[in-house]
Order: C-alpha cells, then structure tokens, then sequence
C-alpha cells in the first residue's frame, strides 16, 4: 500500500427536495383541496476516523464526494424520502483544513470520531402546508433549500506515542526493526526510508507505537533533502529519540543540526522530551563512546544513551526511559481486547 499523508478534496451536500403542487382529484369528492407533500432533506457530508487506515491513498482516486439530494414530495400528501448521509472514512489522525490551509476545521483523534463536515438542504414546503382558512387553494411551494459545497485539505498525522530521528544513516530503520515489528528496508546509503514507519513496541508488559521518519539534513526546512514535510507526524508524540551516529565526523555538531531544523520547523517540536542516543556503539571502543557523550552534554543534551540497534546493546535501558513518558495506558493499550481471566475459565467440554 502506497503512503500518502496529503490529499485535496471537493464535498457537495445533497439539496432539499422540492415540494409538490397538487389538488385532491377523485370521483364523488366535491371540494378535493390541495395535498402537496413537503420534499425530502438532502444527505450530510460525514466524516469518521476508523481503525485499519494509516493512509490517504484512497483519495488519490476519489476527489469528489457529492451526497444525494432529496427526493421531491408528491400529491396525496405523499413526503419526499430524506436522502442518506455520505460518510467518508478517515485514518485516525486526520486533519481537516480550509482551503486555503490557514484553519484546522476538524481534527480527528479517537477512532468513532464523527464531524459534520456539510449538512444537506431541508426540503421544500408543499403546497398543502400552505392552506389555510383564506387560502383555500394554495398554488405555492418552496424548491428546497440548495445544497454546500467546499473545498478541502486532509492532511494525516499519524499517532505514535514516540518519535524517532536523526540524520540520514544514523540507524533509525535498523533500530526501529530490533525494538517493533517494523519492516524497514536497510541499506548502507541515505533515506533508505523515505515515508514514515510505524512499528508497535512491547517492553515490560507494556506496549506502544513509535514513528520513523525520513532522515533530516541541514536546510530540511528550506526543502533541502527530503524536506520537513514528514515532521508533522511526531508533533503528536509524547517523546522523541535522537539518533546520533557514532561513526560520523561530529557527532555533536550532526545532533546540533537536526535541533537548528526542529527549531525552524516549529508546531513546538523543539520543546518536546528529547532521548539523545548515541547508536552504533559496536564499531567504538568505550573510551570514545564516553568522549563523544561528552560533547553531546556540552552541546546541550541532558543524558546520553549510547545503544547499538545492530547488536541491541543498550535498547533496554533506553526503553526503560521511554516508559517514563507514556501515559499510564497507551492508545494500543486501550484499544487491545481485553484477556480472559483463567482462573475463572469453565473446564473445557464437549457438551
């Protein structure tokens, strides 16, 4: 399944149903009146966050979204039918903009999340609503109210509860694949990853998601590389790891350069808990693993880890910090069915 977090889409509400112009016809009835039934209301544009979507490929092909409208009303008072509502599915995440990209108008975060995004036109009167004691015979009716139409941005932020970066080759796609059930592809050049990843982690009983995103360059937030564009996606996460590579030139100045873009990106991303992790301590002796944490202390970063996704030297005890971060019961969490109590399981039998 191909990856696809933007998508520009076009929502039209169904319009009202018209009311009916009719008089009461039949044999033997000498004053019949009017009995023009009302219309029926045009369909809602619905949108759901449901479980199973981690990506807005389907509205490659789809891009216009056009409820029915509702039918009209007929004689013998007969009401038009109310038109169904149009209910598109959304991965959790999802963000509804404007147009124009300035305004956030939904922001789905829990799976069953229904907005309201267009509602559909009430149906016209018919001519029978208007009778009255000096209007005996009324000719009138109202078409029914017309229908909405907009134009919008879906913009997807996936949910993790961790965020993993660093520059290109600093080890996230081997390092995500040794903590989660990721698949990451691997390869000894820059942006082997070049949409994020998702990957669930389970650590000590307990069990949470975190993101890889495309490596990040100097200038990223001018467009250099890869770009900024996938940071969007840790914005909702409650930590970040900072891989560093230990083989590189300058550790410490590789970890000041993603911080420089963090900053320039903005959405609070600089401000977020940071695990500065050193990694590939397999290819360094422990006196140059210790040196280089030292510089990347005085370059700012509070504790060091220095961990080796290769080997899984030190995954633990970076985990173990992790947990201090997340919630006392992650999305996962709460979402996983529940287990069956043995101690009150029946015995089996076949009867």
């Amino acid at each position: 399944m191909h990856f696809l977090d933007q998508a520009k889409i076009f929502l039209k509400s169904g319009a009202g149903g018209p009311g009916a112009v009719s008089f009461r016809r039949e044999k033997y009835v000498e004053f019949g009146g009017p009995d023009g039934g009302n219309g029926g209301k045009g369909g809602d544009i619905i949108f759901e966050a449901v479980q199973g979507l981690n990506t807005l490929i389907d509205f490659r092909y789809a891009q216009h979204f056009k409820a029915k409208r509702g039918n009209h009303g007929m004689g013998r008072d007969r009401y038009g039918a109310g038109a169904d509502d149009l209910v598109i599915h959304v991965p959790v995440g999802t963000q509804v903009l404007s147009e124009d990209k300035n305004a956030v108008i939904a922001d789905f975060t829990e799976v069953g999340q229904r907005v309201t995004m267009l509602e559909g036109g009430m149906g016209g009167r018919g001519n029978a609503s208007f009778k009255s004691s000096t209007n005996r015979a009324p000719r009138q009716h109202q078409p029914g109210e017309p229908a909405e139409e907009m134009w919008v941005w879906l913009r997807l932020k996936l949910l993790a509860d961790v965020g993993l970066l660093g520059l290109p080759n600093a080890g996230k796609s081997t390092f995500i694949n040794a903590v989660s059930n990721a698949k990451a592809k691997v390869g000894a050049y820059a942006f082997t990853t070049l949409v994020p990843k998702l990957g669930v982690v389970q650590h000590k009983g307990r069990e949470f998601v975190i993101a890889d995103i495309p490596g990040l360059i100097e200038g990223a937030a001018d467009g250099a590389g890869i770009g900024d564009r996938f940071l969007g996606h840790i914005e909702r996460c409650r930590a970040l790891i900072h891989l560093v590579d230990i083989s590189g030139d300058d550790p410490a100045q590789a970890m000041v350069t993603v911080q420089n873009e963090l900053a320039a990106y903005g959405g609070g991303l600089e401000n977020k808990p940071q695990l500065i992790v050193l990694n590939k301590r397999d290819l360094a002796d422990t006196e140059l693993v210790r040196g280089f944490a030292k510089e990347l202390r005085d370059a700012g970063a509070k504790q060091v880890f220095a961990i080796s996704g290769a080997t899984g030297q030190g995954i633990d005890d970076l985990m173990d910090a992790v947990l201090g971060f997340l919630p006392d019961r992650t999305s996962t969490e709460t979402n996983a069915a529940e287990e069956e109590d043995l101690a009150d399981a029946k015995p089996w039998s076949p009867i």
